[in-house]
């Protein structure tokens, strides 16, 4: 692959993202080394902390996730949760992925349209 598909890959996935993190918190409490680590798990490509906390810790600001500290064993660990408002935005990128840039992802993926 050329590094300009790899550049072209890697901001695909970092626009994902956000959603993907709402996504993640909406499930269950998660840390931000488990939200790193599905990420790559779920994109197939190497996720970095330094991309993934500067998300985390915009959208807490903003008030989509609310983390919280938890200890476990002598670690202190944070834990991210969707509030309120991260569940409406959550379903709001919902609806958009329901309408016809549905039909374009399915096409990228290769899967048949219904």
């Amino acid at each position: 692959m050329s590094e300009v598909e790899r550049n072209m890959v890697r901001a695909t996935v970092r626009g994902f993202s956000r959603a993907v993190i709402l996504w993640l918190v909406n499930q269950k409490p998660v840390s931000g080394y488990r939200i790193v680590k599905e990420i790559e798990r779920l994109t197939g490509q190497k996720s970095h902390s330094g991309i993934v906390y500067p998300l985390l810790y915009e959208l807490e600001e903003r008030g989509f996730i609310a983390g919280e500290w938890t200890q476990k064993g002598r670690r202190r660990i944070k834990q991210y949760s969707i509030t309120e408002n991260g569940t409406k935005l959550l379903n709001r990128l919902r609806e958009l992925f329901e309408m016809p840039v549905k039909e374009v992802l399915k096409d990228l993926i290769g899967e048949d349209s219904e």
